[in-house]
C-alpha cells in the first residue's frame, strides 16, 4: 500500500482542506500538555492524501461560567465562518464534526515561522518605527520595558477581527505567522460572548480610525448577518440568538465609531499571561 501523500500547510485551497478535515480519518499522535483543554495533533487521511491537524474534543473542555452556552469547539468553529465572511482567511479551516472521544473541532495545522517577530519588549517610552505599544511589562529585579506589537495590516485586520467576534484571550502565542507572509490566528474558544469581554495584547490601534478595507468588510459583513442569510443560518446552530444580536451590535458600533476600540478600564485588558 503506497504512503499517503502528505499535504503542507498553504498547499490545499480552502474547500479541499473543509472536505480533508470533515470526511478524513483522525489519527491522534500526541497532545498539546502546555494548553488549558484537551489539545490533540493529529494525522487526517482521506483518499491517499493525508495532512495534519488539531483536534479538540468537546469532552476535553473544561467548564466555564461566564459561557454556559455552547462549547468551546461550536465558537471555534463560529471564529472561523466570521473570518471567512471578511476575506481576509485568518483563521485556519476549522470544522466540527465526530471523532475520537466524540463531538470536536478540527482545525488544520499550521507551522509558524520562527524568525517573525510580531511582539518586542523595547527599553524606553516609545516604540520605535514600525512598532505600536502596548503597555509596560515586568521583566525582572524590578525592572520594566515596553511591550509593543508591530505596525503590520495582518495585524491590524486580526484587531478588527477580534473586536468583531468579541475575543476575551488574544495572546501572543495564538499568532502564527507562516514563511509564506501568511498570518494565521488560533484559539478562539473564549468569543462571542454578549458582555465585552475583549481583551489583547493588540492594542496598538485603540482609538485610532478604521481602515478603508475594515470599513468595507464591517460593511458587508452587516449583509451576511442579515436574517435568513446563509451566513446566520449556519451560527444558528453554532451560537445562541443572544450571541448573535450581540455579533451584529458589536459590528454597527464599530462602523458608527469608525476607530478601533479602547480599553474599557472595567478589567485587565490584556490576557494572562500575554504570551
Amino acid at each position: 500500500m503506497p504512503a499517503p501523500e502528505r499535504i503542507p500547510t498553504g498547499s490545499v485551497s480552502t474547500a479541499d482542506a473543509l472536505t480533508l478535515l470533515t470526511e478524513g480519518e483522525l489519527t491522534v499522535l500526541g497532545q498539546v500538555r502546555e494548553a488549558s483543554n484537551a489539545v490533540l495533533y493529529c494525522t487526517v487521511s482521506l483518499d491517499g492524501a493525508e495532512g495534519h491537524c488539531v483536534w479538540k474534543p468537546v469532552a476535553g473542555e473544561r467548564p466555564l461560567w461566564d459561557f454556559p452556552d455552547g462549547t468551546l469547539a461550536q465558537r471555534e468553529v463560529a471564529a472561523y465562518e466570521l473570518s471567512e465572511a471578511t476575506g481576509w482567511g485568518l483563521v485556519p479551516p476549522t470544522v466540527l464534526r465526530e471523532g475520537p472521544y466524540g463531538q470536536g473541532m478540527a482545525q488544520l495545522w499550521v507551522e509558524a515561522d520562527p524568525a517573525a517577530e510580531l511582539l518586542a519588549l523595547v527599553d524606553g517610552p516609545e516604540p520605535g518605527d514600525g512598532w505600536k505599544a502596548v503597555g509596560l511589562a515586568e521583566v525582572g529585579e524590578g525592572r520594566t520595558a515596553l511591550l509593543v506589537h508591530a505596525d503590520d495590516p495582518r495585524l491590524r485586520r486580526l484587531a478588527v477581527l477580534d473586536a468583531v467576534i468579541n475575543n476575551g484571550d488574544r495572546k501572543g502565542g495564538h499568532l502564527l505567522p507562516t514563511a509564506d507572509g501568511t498570518l494565521y490566528a488560533i484559539d478562539h474558544g473564549v468569543t462571542f460572548n454578549t458582555d465585552d469581554k475583549l481583551r489583547t495584547l493588540l492594542w496598538g490601534w485603540a482609538g485610532e480610525p478604521l481602515t478603508g478595507e475594515a470599513t468595507e468588510a464591517l460593511t458587508a459583513m452587516t449583509g451576511v448577518l442579515a436574517e435568513g442569510a446563509p451566513l446566520t443560518t449556519r451560527l444558528a446552530q453554532l451560537l445562541t440568538a443572544a450571541e448573535i444580536t450581540a455579533l451584529r451590535a458589536r459590528v454597527a458600533a464599530l462602523l458608527r465609531s469608525g476607530t478601533h476600540p479602547e480599553p474599557s478600564g472595567e478589567w485587565p485588558a490584556i490576557p494572562w499571561p500575554p504570551v
